[in-house]
């Protein structure tokens, strides 16, 4: 299991086609890259790709200042949505790592 900061994470956002593409939920990394039509550049999703997507997928949300880790301020209904796009990633794609605090 990797363990990649904030920054490193970027990384793996579908613009380099030689790195798998990832995107986090509640610190957990998955690798999306079988789903590159929606995570990759122009998908429906790219915007998640390389970041912690959590607020914006609990928001339902596509709006950059939305795809961040933070869960403040979300209501009981956010996170339940939020819990329901974290079954439905881990029943489709691995986990590969952790996004680290710094």
């Amino acid at each position: 299991m990797k363990q990649l900061s904030p920054a490193e994470l970027k990384a793996y956002d579908g613009s380099d086609p030689e790195k798998p593409i990832y995107v986090a939920v509640r610190g957990s990394i998955y690798d999306v890259t079988t789903g590159k039509s929606f995570y990759g550049p122009g998908g429906a999703y790219a915007v998640f790709a390389g970041k912690d997507a959590s607020r914006a997928l609990a928001k339902m949300s596509k709006d950059e200042s939305d795809v961040v880790p933070d869960l403040g301020g979300l209501t009981d209904k956010e996170i339940g949505v939020l819990a329901d796009w974290e079954r439905k990633f881990q029943a489709k794609y691995p986990v590969v790592g952790t996004v680290s605090s710094n």
